[in-house]
This record gives C-alpha cells, structure tokens and sequence, in this order.
C-alpha cells in the first residue's frame, strides 16, 4: 500500500516539477518580450531576482498570490501560465467532453449563501460568459 503511495507521489511531484519548468518558461518568455529584467519583476512582486532566477528555471514553485501578481505586472491573464502544458490541455479537454466530476451539491450550496446582490452580479456573469461563448464558437 505504501509503495503505491509513493508511486504516486512520485509522479505527482514529477507533473509538479515539469509544470514548474512550463511556467518559468512563460515566465521569462513574457519578461524577455517587455523588455523587463528579473530585478525588475522581482521589485515589482517584493521578491529578490534570485526567486525570480528560481521561478524561471523551475527550481521553485510559485505561489498562487505570486502568480496573481506576475500576471498583473506582467500584464497577462492567469491562463498565459498554464498555456501549452499538456496536462492543462488535456483536462480542458476532459470538460469540453464533460468528464469533469462536478459537486453539484456543494455548487448549489454556495449559490445560496449568496446575497441577492451577488446573485444578480453572478447571473450577470454567467450570462456574459455564455455570450463570449457562443460568439467563439
């Protein structure tokens, strides 16, 4: 049982280590285009540019606030990130085929916590999601 385990978390961290090359990869392609130096982004996210060094050669993670950060200084949605990574690719073609396992319950439990103002804001959303849907396809 332990074994198994440990296969998995191999290959986890594997897939971890693989996405964290990807994004540093993105990371330095988009600073390298606007002309930036990891000095730069590192002042910009209040981190030394030996992190930046890190995040781009994969040997660190990045957090998710860091990422949010890099996306807005770098002035590139979230999704820039997972772009071209083969496990990203192949979950969003998982949900296109309607393979995502979905709480529904716990979905419909959230929505009704919600006040009657963000039920408008969220339903206004929603509608606009499904507009720029329908238009792309």
């Amino acid at each position: 049982m332990e074994g198994n385990f440990n296969k998995h978390l191999g290959n986890f961290n594997k897939h971890l280590g693989n996405f964290n090359k990807h994004l540093g990869n993105k990371l330095k392609l988009r600073r390298l285009a606007l002309g930036l130096t990891q000095t730069k982004v590192a002042k910009a996210i209040n981190v030394t540019f030996q992190q930046i060094q890190k995040y781009e050669k994969g040997t660190n993670g990045v957090s998710s606030i860091r990422l949010l950060q890099l996306s807005n200084y770098l002035k590139v949605p979230i999704i820039y990130f997972f772009e071209g990574y083969p496990e990203y690719l192949i979950n969003i073609e998982k949900s296109k085929e309607g393979h995502m396992n979905v709480n529904y319950n716990f979905l419909i439990k959230l929505y009704s916590e919600l006040t009657s103002e963000q039920k408008i804001k969220f339903n206004k959303s929603i509608e606009v999601s499904e507009n720029s849907i329908s238009k792309a396809i």
